[in-house]
Parts: C-alpha cells; sequence; structure tokens
C-alpha cells in the first residue's frame, strides 16, 4: 500500500456545519434523492453493493444472507420510533460491541444524534431508498450515502437491530459505517473511542481504573453532564477468555457503555451508583443493585422512577461505584471539547492539525530505541508563548492518530503500536540530526506505545519552543498520520520539513595539459587507449573507464557501474551534445565524481558499498541539496532496495538526475527574470 507525501502544514479544524459529499457519483445526498424520485427507481449504491464484498473481505458469509429493504422486512417501517435510545441498539452476529456502545452512548446527547444521524429522514411519501449519515474523518466531516438494503436471514436483520422490529434507523447507521471503512467486516473489533471520535470530532482520554484518581467518581459525573461519551471494558489476559463470562454476569473483553452516574439513599445513608449498558441488549451484572436484588426494595418507587430503574433484561444495569471499580478495569471518555474533567470552569481552545506519513526507508524511523533512524521521523515544532491564566505553564493535548488502518484491514493492515516524544528546541531551524537525540533527553512523552487509532496525552510545559517527533514503535512501518494539538491559549505549530535548496559548488575549469597531475596523466593514457585520435569516448567505453579506475581505488567497495549510470553522465557533461565525452569533459567530472565518493565513504557506516535510505538526508545535504520529504520519499521509493540500502550506482544516478534538474531550474529562473525584467522595461 502506498504512503506518499502528505503535507503536514498546520490545518484549521472542521467546521462542525460542512460535512463533505463522498459519493462516487460526486453527487450529494439531496441531488441523488431527487433523481430517484423523479425516475421512481428506488436507490441502489454502486459503491457499497448489496452483495458478498460489502460483508466479508476474508471469507464467504457462514450463511446465504438475502438482502432486503426494510419495508421487505415488515410491513410499516419506520426511521426513528418513539426518539432514538440506547435501547434501540441490539447486537447482531457481527464483533463489533465497541461500535454499539458507542452508538449507545451518542443516543444520550440530542445535538451530537441529530449531527451524526439526520432526523429528516423517514419512509414516508418522499422515500426513495436512500438515506445519509455524518462521520468526522481525520479533521473533517463526511456525509456518507447509503441505499437501505440490509442483509437478513430467514427475514431478520443479521447485524445491529433495535429492541423495536420495525425500527431501523440504527442498523443504517451501523451499515453507513460500514461503507465509511470498506466493509462489515472491517468492523469486527476496536476500541469504543475510535467511534466516539468519529461521532463527535473530540478528543478521547483513557483511564485506568484500578490507577484511577481519588475524584474518579467526580470525573465521570462531569463527563456525563458535559455530554462526553463514557464506555468500559474489562481486560482479558488470553485470547481463550475474550467474551467470558464472569460469576457476576459481566464479559471480558467486551465494550459496555456507561449511560449514568447517580447517588440514592439507601438505610439512611447516600449510596453512590453507575449505569452501564450492554449491546447486546441482555447479559446484565448479578450482583449488588443489579435489576433483581434486594437492594431496591429499600429504595422508595419515587426514587427508582428518577433512575429509570426498571428490572428489564434489556441489558442496562446499576451496579454500587466501589464494586465497578472492582470488575472493570478501563474507561474511555471521548470529550466534546478537551476541557479537563478535574476543571470546574470550561475554556475555549485553540485548536491545530497536521497530517503527514511515515514512508519505509525515509521517515519512518521507529521509536528513539532506534536511534540510528529515530532522527528521520516528522518532525513538528510546538510554540507555546502564553501561560495558563493564573499558571505558570502552558496546558496542551497531543493528539496522534494513524489513518485508515481500518480500511487498509482487507490488504492486511492492522493497527501500527504508535506513539511520540517531546523535546526542548534547540533554537535552530530545519530537520534536527541524530547527534540531537543522542544527547538530549526528551523533555514529555506519551504514557505509552500502544496500537490503538489514536494516541492522546495531556501536558503541562512551560513557555518556549518544542519538537514533537511522532513515531511508530518499530522502524520501517509505513502509516499516514495526523496530530491534533489542543491548547488553552493561542499555541504555534510548524513543520520542521526541509525547503528545498541547492547549493553547488562552480565546477573546475579542466587543468592545461602542462600542469596535469599525476592521477590526471594516468587517465588521459587510459582514455587515448581507448578512444582513439577523436579523444571522445561513448557510453561503453566510459563504462570501461570509470571501472577500471574505480578497482585501481583503495577502500572502495563498489559494484561494477551501469551502463545507464554511464550515459546519465554524459548527458549530464556532454557541452557539444554528440552523445559523447572529451578528455576536458571527463576531467571535470572526475572532480565531482571524487566529492560524491567521498561522501559515500561517509555515510557507508559499515563498508559494505551500500548507505542506509535513512541516512540518504545528510548525504545529499552534504552533496549541496536540500530536500523536503516529498522529494526524498519519491528518491528513495525510486533507488533503494527491500533492504532500504542504496548502493554507489544509484546513489551516484540520484545526483546526476538532481543536478540535472536543477539546471533546468536554474536556466526557467534566468528566463522568468528576463521576462519580468523585460516587462518593466516596457
Amino acid at each position: 500500500m502506498p504512503y506518499l507525501y502528505r503535507d503536514s502544514k498546520p490545518r484549521l479544524p472542521a467546521l462542525p456545519g460542512a460535512a463533505r459529499a463522498t459519493h462516487g457519483s460526486g453527487k450529494d445526498y439531496e441531488e441523488l434523492k431527487r433523481e430517484c424520485l423523479r425516475s421512481g427507481v428506488l436507490f441502489q449504491d454502486p459503491d457499497f453493493p448489496a452483495c458478498d464484498s460489502s460483508l466479508f473481505f476474508s471469507e464467504k458469509p457462514p450463511i446465504p444472507f438475502i438482502w432486503k429493504r426494510p419495508g421487505d422486512i415488515v410491513k410499516d417501517p419506520k426511521f426513528i420510533l418513539g426518539g432514538a435510545t440506547r435501547t434501540d441498539i441490539c447486537q447482531g452476529d457481527l464483533g463489533d460491541c465497541w461500535l454499539l456502545a458507542a452508538i449507545a452512548s451518542l443516543t444520550l446527547n440530542e445535538k451530537t444524534l441529530a449531527r451524526v444521524v439526520p432526523l429528516d429522514q423517514n419512509f414516508g411519501p418522499d422515500y426513495a431508498g436512500i438515506f445519509h449519515f455524518q462521520f468526522w474523518q481525520h479533521n473533517e466531516w463526511l456525509d456518507v450515502v447509503i441505499d437501505d438494503r440490509l442483509p437478513t436471514f430467514k427475514g431478520r436483520l443479521v447485524f445491529l437491530h433495535s429492541a423495536e422490529h420495525n425500527e431501523f434507523w440504527s442498523a443504517l447507521l451501523e451499515k453507513a459505517y460500514a461503507k465509511l471503512n470498506g466493509s462489515y467486516e472491517a468492523l469486527k473489533g476496536g476500541s469504543t473511542i475510535e467511534a466516539m471520535e468519529d461521532f463527535t470530532g473530540g478528543v478521547g482520554e483513557m483511564y485506568e481504573v484500578k490507577k484511577a484518581p481519588d475524584n474518579f467518581y467526580e470525573i465521570l459525573e462531569k463527563a456525563l453532564k458535559r455530554c462526553s461519551m463514557v464506555g468500559c471494558s474489562i481486560d482479558t489476559s488470553s485470547a481463550a477468555e475474550s467474551e467470558a463470562k464472569t460469576p457476576f454476569g459481566l464479559i471480558k473483553g467486551h465494550a459496555y457503555s456507561v449511560t449514568g452516574i447517580d447517588e440514592v439513599s439507601y438505610r439512611g445513608r447516600q449510596v453512590r451508583l453507575i449505569r452501564i449498558r450492554n449491546p447486546w441488549g441482555q447479559v446484565e451484572w448479578n450482583g449488588p443493585w443489579s435489576d433483581n436484588s434486594p437492594e431496591w426494595r429499600s429504595v422508595s418507587p419515587s426514587e427508582q422512577r428518577r433512575l429509570s430503574q426498571a428490572a428489564l433484561d434489556d441489558g442496562e444495569f446499576w451496579m454500587k461505584f466501589e464494586d465497578f471499580k472492582a470488575h472493570f478495569d478501563k474507561v474511555e471518555i471521548c470529550n466534546l471539547t478537551p476541557d479537563a474533567l478535574e476543571d470546574s470552569i470550561a475554556h475555549k481552545w485553540e485548536v491545530t492539525i497536521h497530517e503527514g506519513s511515515w514512508v519505509r526507508g525515509s521517515t519512518a524511523g521507529g521509536c528513539r530505541n532506534f536511534l540510528e533512524t529515530f532522527w528521520t521521523n516528522p518532525q513538528i515544532k510546538l510554540h507555546l508563548t502564553e501561560k495558563d491564566d493564573g499558571e505558570d505553564d502552558c496546558t496542551f493535548i497531543a493528539a496522534l492518530m494513524q489513518k485508515d488502518r481500518r480500511k487498509l484491514k482487507k490488504f492486511g493492515a492492522e493497527m501500527l503500536t504508535i506513539g511520540y516524544s517531546i523535546y526542548e528546541s534547540p533554537g535552530r531551524d530545519g530537520h534536527l540530526g541524530k547527534d540531537f537525540f543522542r544527547y538530549h533527553p526528551s523533555k514529555a512523552r506519551s504514557k505509552t506505545y500502544i496500537n490503538l487509532r489514536e494516541v492522546s496525552n495531556r501536558f503541562k510545559l512551560p513557555p518556549g519552543d518544542y519538537i514533537l517527533v511522532p513515531t511508530t514503535f518499530e522502524p520501517h512501518q509505513e502509516a499516514d498520520f495526523c496530530l491534533r494539538i489542543f491548547s488553552e491559549k493561542k499555541a504555534i505549530t510548524e513543520d520542521l520539513d526541509e525547503n528545498v535548496a541547492i547549493d553547488l559548488p562552480e565546477p573546475p575549469n579542466p587543468t592545461p595539459s602542462p600542469q596535469e597531475t599525476e592521477e590526471e596523466k594516468q587517465f588521459r593514457a587510459l582514455f587515448e587507449q581507448i578512444s582513439g585520435k577523436d579523444m571522445e569516448i561513448d557510453a561503453e567505453e566510459l563504462k570501461y573507464v570509470l571501472n577500471a579506475i574505480l578497482k585501481k581505488t583503495k577502500n572502495i567497495k563498489f559494484k561494477n557501474l551501469s551502463l545507464i549510470s554511464c550515459r546519465n553522465i554524459i548527458s549530464l557533461m556532454d557541452t557539444s551534445g554528440n552523445g559523447k565525452l572529451e578528455f576536458s569533459e571527463f576531467k571535470v567530472f572526475w572532480e565531482k565524481m571524487k566529492k560524491w565518493i567521498n561522501i559515500f565513504l561517509l555515510f557507508d557506516f559499515d563498508k559494505s558499498g551500500s548507505m542506509s535510505s535513512y541516512e540518504l538526508r545528510s548525504a545529499l545535504k552534504a552533496a549541496g541539496y536540500q530536500l523536503n520529504n516529498y522529494l526524498l520519499q519519491l528518491i528513495v521509493l525510486r533507488y533503494s532496495d527491500e533492504q532500504f540500502q542504496i548502493e554507489f550506482d544509484d546513489f551516484l544516478n540520484c545526483l546526476i538526475r538532481l543536478e540535472n534538474a536543477s539546471r533546468v531550474f536554474q536556466a526557467l529562473s534566468v528566463k522568468n527574470k528576463e521576462f519580468i525584467n523585460l516587462n518593466i522595461g516596457e
């Protein structure tokens, strides 16, 4: 899968009102719907057809699914029946409980729900078999259009469905999310916070329950009051424990939603309770404060009504907060704003966004454990200029997200292990080299490297300039990424990508014959022997001359130069245009060649006759070429081998191509200047 350069200049956050149409036809939902109503034909989505490829990519359906529209399943289909609520989410035969837990949380916030699920859709007179939903993806809102054909077996929905058999908003939402990610199978397994962020554009934070702060109850209470989305889960110690049921009726490795938190008066004292929902729509906690537990007999009916307590097998249950902390391991919170849940005051947050890529062989350097390549990762400069109100430090959240990994599952992609480090800036511009990271420790870093879609952490640092280095854990791993920086006060960010610059020395004049060095005299003798009286050689003859010279040169472990290289040399040095090289031109080239050999040897650390592609940035800079990430990635793609090594012949070809390109660029610059001068003169 190709990962080419993504411009990582800071971008403005997406406006919540604008969603980009994504249908392959280029038409938006309203246009497509009007066409269907005009023609009297129900919409059929060619982008996500009703066939097996939309269901699974690694296997055939285990049973013969039949795609049906809601009107073919029930007599009186409804989009939403009696309001969209958390009880409308019942899991089917797909391992996407993480998504369903997020949808259940989504229903707790009407405004957020209406953004994701436009409520002006129905099966009424203007029904055309077309629906649409909106999701946040990497700094933009997307409008995803689908038809309403759903996979069924024996007349029942196979995947997500509502407890009310004639309500279809949740099943259609799942289909739209499956389309966004390529297939239903792509939704198997995930983190609740991933879907929460796609529903809100919010920022996620994760808590380990056993290590949570003392005011964790207040944090969760504030999160739900602020309409944050909250999920929880129980860890597994092995794959065999996945979805194993505990003696208390809880499911390990399963995603739950937190739907409420409150206190209840019980036998003269206040008891803190938390309400949890299992997206299966059944299988509940059976301990204290569960649906039919004796504790509820001591609670007044009015108090039970206030808490919406009902002894139904609907997957939702209350439990004592202390029991929750004892039985659950992780809580994921997606905040609609980055305000700390420990704070009592809401803040206005500034957001900047960078998009970039880790590309194998050039910018996929891995974490600090791999010092030889770590410095080649993208580097982003962060200017913290204003202290928080009443504080000495600057607060910010850095959220690093790997892009499209779920969509790329069908090509074998998995979530990579990612993280980042933050260094104090040395005060100079340009990409920082290996030695800086060798001798300078980080000032802050992500709490962990983890194989989640996003890693986010909150930091407080003194005002100043910092360098943030986003990385995968292992080097050579490719992905696109999106980095979001949330700051309480305005923070300025810039990518430390190099500006393209060329700084080549003037070519030396050939020395007259009487002043030739001993080396040049030997070259002349060999040249005369090969070329004959005209003292010109073609590419074949040049190949013989150069390989003969290089074999006699000490400390050089190179393979023979190729014929292509020699043709490229002639194209660079041939001033007469006859496709041959005169001796004077050869002497000028040899001076270049000696410099390039020395540079290559300098970066051929193990003297193997090849250099690491990760050293190419430094090697080209030594030769006078300062390149940005985009050009560097293209060159590495062209000239390195599968082991990210570049042999001298390829290094030579690269330099020749760059020098030819620089001459064209300089010639165009001169022409443009002449054109401007002519116009000014007129």
